[in-house]
C-alpha cells in the first residue's frame, strides 16, 4: 500500500486512501506501525480523500489508537467529509478519536 506521508515536529501525517475496508484495513494499520518512528509524537490521519470506512476500518482506527497511546504516542484525524464525520458520530468514535478540521489543528493537538 502506497501511502502520502509527512513529517513535522515529530508528528507523522499520512493521507487514507479512498476506503477503509475489510480488503484494505490490515495493510493499512502495518502500514502506519511500520511508518512511525521511535522519536515520533504521534500520527494525523488526513481523511479528506477517505468515501467510505467500514467496521474493519473502524477497528485499524481503534486498534491503531490503542497501540500508539501504549507507546506514549496519539492518533488524530482531520479534514473528514460530511459523510465520514456522520459515520464517526453514529459509532461514537468521535467520543473515542480526536478529529480535528485541518492538519495543523491535529499536529498542534498532538503536540499539546
Amino acid at each position: 500500500m502506497e501511502l502520502a506521508t509527512s513529517r513535522s515536529r515529530g508528528v507523522l501525517t499520512v493521507e487514507t486512501c479512498r476506503a477503509l475496508d475489510r480488503e484494505n484495513s490490515e495493510t493499512f494499520e502495518r502500514e502506519l506501525e511500520r511508518l512511525v518512528a521511535e522519536n515520533d509524537r504521534g500520527i494525523v490521519v488526513e481523511c479528506g480523500g477517505l468515501h467510505y470506512i467500514g467496521s474493519a476500518g473502524l477497528r485499524t482506527i481503534l486498534a491503531l489508537a490503542k497501540s500508539l497511546a501504549r507507546r506514549g504516542k496519539r492518533l488524530a484525524l482531520c479534514d473528514l467529509g460530511r459523510p465520514m464525520k456522520r459515520v464517526f458520530a453514529i459509532t461514537g468514535f468521535d467520543k473515542i478519536i480526536a478529529i480535528h478540521p485541518a492538519r495543523q489543528d491535529a499536529i498542534s493537538a498532538i503536540l499539546r
